[in-house]
């Protein structure tokens, strides 16, 4: 069963938009990602310095690697760079309702 991933970034005041661009530059790879289902990016209309992407991997252990490559490459030093303070990632299980 696949697993949706919420992750939630809160830039620093005012580097929402650059965030935006570097999410564009990245996140063509993730979306090739072995067991990327699906990926969106949705920025707050209110405060546009918190962005939420949605994932959709085949498995919760398929985005564990998938993370581990992130942090390998050094996408992760660098967003985080950007970053008010850590993201937020949470998991969560398609229900039958």
């Amino acid at each position: 069963m696949s697993v949706t991933i919420i992750l939630e970034i809160k830039a620093k005041p005012g580097t929402g938009s650059e965030i935006i661009d570097n999410l564009r530059e990245v996140l063509p790879d993730t979306r090739r990602y072995d067991g990327c289902v699906g990926l969106k990016t949705y920025q707050n209309q209110e405060n546009p310095d918190v962005i939420v992407l949605v994932e959709e991997f085949e498995s919760r252990e398929k985005y564990s690697k998938y993370l581990s490559w992130r942090q390998n490459t050094g996408v992760f030093d660098k967003l985080a760079s950007k970053l008010q303070e850590p993201p937020s990632i949470r998991y969560f299980d398609l229900t039958d309702v």
